[in-house]
């Protein structure tokens, strides 16, 4: 995943570019850049931050670039924000997002003159530079955003800044957000709507999908109107999101409250507490726990004095070691006790598989899993937001492959997805003994999407249906 932020002011813009960047951290864990203009042109710094936060890695950077404009990011993936020079003039630009069809835009640039692209370690050709290079085919910088949105198979909002102002396009289907805020020092973009408030602004808009904007310190315009069609990704709310972000006007914490809400009202187990799976699941526990009456726990507490961020190592053994590392116990709010554990999402089930077992050597007496969404049974195909390389790493692939002998179709997934049905019913229970749980039972998916209080076709719910 990733998240990007991005300054026109009218003064030096870094203080705000800094700490707008870093707000974005609970996004990504590989690397952040920041890009500034100013009167010595553009200055760039790229550092990885897998082992430390955004503003150690930064802190100096801060203290010696200067700009009236800066772009920036945090990055799950390739380093950015790249400097391009063109025929357009030079400009600095960042991306989010994830393209399927890089291989066949890469050869049809080769076939129409272009040189060659630098790779990345392991073979792979940086996705914000495939994007500048798409950009360039077309004679006018909007154009050229434009005919990179309508030739990507995928999804890629960006920020593009030049001497003129930051250019911001938000993917064609919205799948993603981008916020503008205002002060009366200038303007800035967001990924997240939070990201500005602490720092002055206020929100002004948010942009449509497919929608092309500029700002200056003194303004912002739309230079290419909005699509109709929306198909933002409804995992924003039930993962990526932190508490305090919005989009489409409805807050993160909000839609997890209302969302628990609907599964308590689905549900009638008897508990002592209920308890949120830190930091995601919380909204969602105590959202059940308001509408169910059963009283709100912390039997997890997480460690925050030096794991402060999202810090994930790349290796998933060590990802699902530090997860546990990051997570303290109160042995008294579990032993004996009758638990609701509230998580935002089973994927591969190895963390919370490994959560059960060990609440139950703790003493758990009862531990009935709700998960805040769906069984999600397709990997994503418009966002980097697992790691996973194969659908067969999904717990319910695994399960429905074994259930029906390997002979797994279109028409019988779609039988799965479906909480009415028997398969669907016979797959939560063989997940519910694979992982050891006493009860298992899933947010569903009609419920979920109202608790967003958008229209329904307007969200993406393609990796729990595979409906596009």
């Amino acid at each position: 995943m990733g998240g990007f932020f991005g300054v026109a002011a009218r003064q030096d813009c870094v203080f705000d570019l800094f700490f707008g960047i870093d707000y974005h951290s609970h996004l990504g864990t590989r690397r952040g850049g920041m890009a500034v203009y100013g009167k010595d042109g553009f200055n760039r710094a790229i550092h990885n931050i897998e082992n430390s936060p955004f503003r150690t890695k930064f802190n100096k950077d801060m203290q010696t670039m200067d700009g009236i404009m800066g772009i920036g990011c945090i990055s799950d993936y390739e380093p950015q924000p790249l400097i391009i020079r063109s025929h357009h003039g030079t400009y600095a630009l960042t991306t989010v997002g994830k393209i399927n069809n890089v291989d066949s835009l890469v050869q049809r640039l080769f076939d129409t003159g272009h040189a060659h692209f630098l790779e990345m370690s392991g073979g792979e050709i940086n996705a914000t530079e495939l994007v500048a290079a798409l950009i360039n085919q077309k004679e006018n910088l909007i154009e050229g955003m434009h005919y990179a949105q309508e030739v990507i198979d995928g999804s890629i909002s960006l920020l593009l800044m030049n001497k003129a102002g930051i250019y911001a396009a938000r993917d064609k289907y919205g799948r993603t957000p981008i916020a503008v805020g205002k002060k009366e020092e200038g303007f800035c973009f967001s990924f997240e709507s939070f990201a500005y408030k602490n720092l002055g602004y206020t929100d002004y808009k948010e942009l449509g999908p497919g929608e092309i904007a500029v700002i200056t310190d003194q303004n912002c315009v739309t230079l290419l109107n909005p699509n109709e069609d929306m198909k933002i990704c409804t995992f924003l709310w039930v993962y990526y999101g932190f508490p305090a972000s919005s989009y489409e006007g409805i807050s993160v914490e909000r839609m997890r409250n209302a969302c628990g809400a609907k599964m308590a009202q689905r549900d009638s187990v008897e508990a002592d507490y209920v308890a949120g799976v830190p930091d995601s699941g919380i909204g969602s526990a105590v959202g059940y726990s308001n509408a169910s009456g059963i009283p709100y726990g912390r039997p997890f507490i997480k460690y925050t004095p030096t794991w402060m961020r999202s810090f994930m190592p790349t290796i998933q053994t060590k990802r699902n070691l530090i997860a546990k590392m990051k997570l303290l116990t109160v042995e008294d709010l579990i032993r004996d006790k009758r638990l609701v554990l509230i998580d935002d999402s089973i994927v591969r089930g190895t963390q919370l598989r490994e959560t059960a077992e060990y609440l139950f050597e703790i003493g758990a007496k009862e531990l009935h899993i709700r998960p805040a969404c769906p069984p999600i049974m397709y990997g994503c195909k418009y966002l980097n937001f697992s790691r996973s390389s194969s659908e067969m790493d999904l717990i319910t692939r695994r399960v429905i492959t074994r259930l029906e002998n390997g002979n797994v179709t279109d028409e019988i997934l779609e039988e799965y997805a479906n909480p009415e049905t028997e398969k669907y019913a016979q797959m939560v229970e063989e997940i519910r003994k694979e992982m050891g749980f006493t009860t298992l039972q899933f947010c569903r998916l009609d419920d979920m999407m109202d608790a967003t209080g958008l229209e329904r076709n307007k969200l993406c719910t393609y990796c729990w249906n595979g409906k596009e």
